[in-house]
């Protein structure tokens, strides 16, 4: 086929189940960072901690994550974890965003341990002497101020679960790169549906790159002391 004999109608047959596909994409992909944030917070504590009954199970769940591929844990999940589990399937949005929540929870994990030990010791030794209990310290003191560092790579990784997630299509996930080959096999023709979909994943992390700039903007800005006093004279 020629590159430049392009027949962009047969996207637009089709345009239903690529709007899906974006709709399914979203929900994967914000579903399973939501999900892993929390689970993430839980297992960087878990890291941090001087108990070895917390720190060595979140240890070896980063690392098992960590240290396999998100196919592997995607099929595994599907096909065997939960049908154990519950005795059957509960489709590709169940186990897809189950498997986006464990594998970015162990990446997230890592950014919120290296956040959290990024401040400097002083300041949760300054936060016990003033009263405050080490879980207080924590969540007032410490969490605040690391989390304006996580900023950049908590987005990075948001930014990588998006891509990561067509890897759901695999379990029959109707997402987007599930429409292009939908339509690549109904046609036979592999420019169009792959460029569209490329296309629809690059302006997703364009926008995607532009709203983490922004926040991490916001937030810089919103502790600088002298744009506050400019903003009251």
């Amino acid at each position: 086929m020629d590159i430049f004999d392009l027949r962009w109608d047969i996207i637009w047959n089709y345009r239903e189940l690529f709007l899906r596909g974006l709709w399914i994409t979203l929900v994967l992909t914000i579903s399973g960072y939501i999900g892993g944030i929390i689970l993430g917070v839980l297992l960087g504590l878990g890291e941090t901690s001087k108990k070895k009954w917390i720190y060595w199970p979140s240890k070896l769940y980063v690392d098992l994550f960590r240290g396999t591929p998100m196919l592997v844990q995607i099929l595994i999940i599907h096909l065997a974890f939960i049908p154990a589990v519950f005795g059957q399937s509960f489709g590709f949005m169940v186990s897809g965003i189950t498997a986006l929540i464990l594998n970015s929870a162990a990446y997230n994990a890592e950014i919120i341990r290296a956040g959290i030990q990024s401040i400097d010791k002083g300041q949760m030794e300054a936060a016990r002497s003033l009263g405050l209990t080490h879980s207080q310290a924590m969540r007032k003191i410490i969490l605040p101020q690391a989390f304006r560092r996580m900023i950049p790579p908590l987005g990075n990784e948001f930014i990588a679960l998006l891509k990561d997630s067509s890897l759901v299509t695999v379990i029959a996930a109707s997402d987007i790169l599930y429409a292009a080959k939908v339509v690549a096999g109904a046609y036979q023709r592999f420019w169009e549906p792959y460029l569209v979909a490329a296309f629809m994943y690059l302006v997703l992390t364009y926008l995607l790159t532009k709203l983490i700039a922004y926040v991490e903007k916001r937030f810089s800005n919103s502790y600088n002391p002298r744009k506050s006093r400019k903003g009251r004279i």
